[in-house]
């Protein structure tokens, strides 16, 4: 019955569940010469509980995103894409440098957006569906904008909330932006976290870089999955029927039998 039952899934579409997580955005650098503050990182763009349908024998490609470098007399750099299959799950967006008193810079727009730096500089725009703005900065040059994250948009001086996932059998929140003001607080690995803002007058390369995305297959434990080259991953022992496959870093396929 076992065997038969297996037979018939082959002729169609296995049921799975993925969550792909991108890589959060680095926080921008505070201008020495001024008194700008700059934005936080946007958290990466966040897919989590969906479901997918897989074939015996056919590869799947799978990306995981790194995160976006922090600013060195400069904005930051947005995180990069994570995927899965055909999905993408958007990188942070970055955090915006703080430069001359008065003028506004704008953060990144990515999976959730940047926060804005300078007098008035606004959040950068979070992607649909994966996360939300980032925050702006103030007028007075004095509070950096938070990086957006997964669960709520940045503010003026705070980070969006990040967002929770079971799929790996216990919660774990994942998406957090980064915080401004705060200077040199990177984001965690596999978190898609962005990196924090720069502080206040203090100096070069003072933000922080974002946390690199993942990704997590969930799938029904009849079926073995190869994690080809150039990818790093571990799938935990079967539990309620399934496997876990978590993958955190690199870029190659995935393929089931």
């Amino acid at each position: 019955m076992f065997a038969f039952t297996k037979l018939m899934l082959t002729m169609g579409s296995i049921p799975g569940t993925y969550l792909a997580l991108a890589g959060g955005g680095g926080g921008g650098d505070n201008n020495p010469a001024s008194s700008d503050t700059p934005g936080a990182g946007g958290a990466g763009g966040f897919l989590a509980d969906l479901s997918f349908g897989f074939a015996l024998g056919r590869n799947y490609t799978v990306t995981v995103g790194a995160g976006g470098a922090k600013g060195s007399s400069s904005a930051g750099t947005s995180g990069s894409n994570s995927v899965f299959n055909n999905i993408t799950a958007i990188g942070g967006g970055y955090g915006a440098r703080g430069t001359a008193p008065g003028s506004p810079t704008p953060g990144g727009a990515g999976g959730s957006g940047g926060g804005g730096g300078g007098g008035s500089g606004p959040g950068g725009a979070g992607t649909s569906g994966q996360g939300n703005n980032g925050g702006a900065s103030n007028a007075g040059d004095t509070t950096g904008g938070g990086g957006g994250g997964a669960g709520s948009v940045g503010t003026t001086g705070g980070a969006g909330s990040g967002a929770a996932s079971s799929i790996t059998g216990s919660s774990v929140t994942y998406a957090v932006g980064g915080a401004p003001n705060t200077g040199g607080v990177n984001g965690g690995n596999n978190t898609g976290t962005g990196g924090s803002g720069g502080r206040l007058n203090s100096g070069a390369g003072d933000g922080g870089n974002g946390g690199s995305g993942i990704v997590v297959l969930k799938y029904p434990d009849t079926y073995t999955i190869t994690i080809g080259a150039g990818l790093t991953g571990t799938t935990a022992a079967p539990s309620g029927g399934f496997k876990v496959t978590t993958i955190t870093a690199g870029t190659g396929n995935v393929s089931w039998a």
